[in-house]
């Protein structure tokens, strides 16, 4: 499919300043971009790729100022970031999907399937589960006994609903994650330990993406639970009894221990880890690998173990690269303290 610069203009809602009907076809990351193309400038550390760019159009924001002429036309929008998001959705959404039952396929006689719904080769439906419309169900995916499921749901590849969980509609479950392993619950005892069943289940809400290799564990008792708009990356742990606010987002390898809850609109750098049992307030952000021992009110930004003021934090790292020259200077300020007594005998 091809497009001209005003027509996605008109969609965005830019102003073109070159070329309106200059026609793209693809899409290039500014710094490899080609004949053709459209790219997005929102990064100001990128600004010197425009003026080598191949690419036919780019969407800038509305506020840059370019200090040459630039070949490709522009459209300046108010964020080229969002902008660019739209228009990858739109790409993304014109996209055929498969439909249709393969052959190798196995689904329960008394599961219920919805409309225009696919599903892959070797991939498992089980007894009693209700899989909505629309749903893409890929190879090797398994969905458990007495699963419910809303519509526009995608399990990619190798991804595993246990029995008895709950998603909710436009859930994304990239290859490889588990959603209702058994949470991590062991006694110990004389012999060593006893395992507590995980009775309980995961409960996801709509419009959810969970990234690949992304464990959400089920609840010892009750549910646990993700709302709606969560976004989880690669290789994040989510333990039993955790609920996590709306709109929350988390870099890969975070870690959430059991029976925490986590407000709305918060956002988690790569490798922060959270204990268990408490709280994190609303619009907490924090930096990556931060440690949170302890409950957070919310709307801070946070970063360090534990979490502190970004400030103090960088301050703080300052003193500590320093602290084995500051040791040395304590030794020698003690030596000298201890021959000024000397002397004084």
């Amino acid at each position: 499919m091809e497009f001209t610069a005003e027509q996605i203009a008109s969609v965005i809602g830019g102003k073109i300043e070159g070329d309106k009907d200059a026609k793209v076809r693809t899409f290039a990351k500014i710094e490899e971009g080609v004949e053709g193309a459209i790219s997005f400038l929102s990064n100001p550390k990128y600004t010197h790729y425009i003026y080598d760019t191949k690419s036919s159009v780019v969407i800038v924001n509305e506020d840059v100022e370019l200090e040459g002429t630039v070949a490709p036309t522009l459209i300046r929008v108010k964020n080229a970031y969002e902008s660019i998001a739209q228009l990858l959705q739109i790409y993304e959404a014109s996209k055929p999907k498969k439909t249709g039952v393969s052959p190798q396929a196995y689904i329960s006689p008394t599961a219920k399937l919805g409309k225009d719904c696919y599903v892959g080769p070797f991939a498992c439906i089980g007894e009693g589960t209700v899989i909505g419309d629309g749903c893409q169900i890929y190879p090797h995916a398994v969905v458990g006994d007495n699963v419910k499921m809303g519509n526009g749901c995608i399990l990619y590849p190798n991804t595993t609903v246990y029995q008895g969980c709950k998603i909710g509609n436009n859930v994304t479950l990239h290859a490889g994650s588990v959603i209702g392993a058994d949470g991590f619950g062991f006694a110990p005892n004389a012999d060593g330990y006893d395992k507590i069943p995980q009775i309980g289940i995961v409960t996801i809400e709509d419009n959810v993406e969970i990234g690949a290799n992304t464990c959400v564990d089920r609840s010892t008792m009750g549910s646990t639970v993700i709302r709606k708009g969560v976004k989880l990356d690669n290789l994040v742990q989510v333990a039993h009894n955790v609920e996590i606010g709306e709109n929350t987002v988390m870099s890969a390898q975070v870690g959430i221990a059991g029976s925490t809850k986590v407000g709305s609109w918060c956002m988690f750098g790569g490798q922060v880890g959270i204990a268990g049992h408490i709280t994190i307030g609303d619009k907490t952000f924090l930096g990556a690998q931060s440690g949170v021992p302890g409950s957070l009110k919310g709307g801070e930004e946070l970063i360090g173990t534990p979490p502190m003021n970004p400030r103090n934090y960088f301050k703080s790292q300052a003193i500590f690269r320093r602290l084995p020259d500051m040791y040395k200077e304590l030794e020698a300020l003690k030596k000298t303290i201890e021959e000024l007594k000397s002397e004084e005998k």
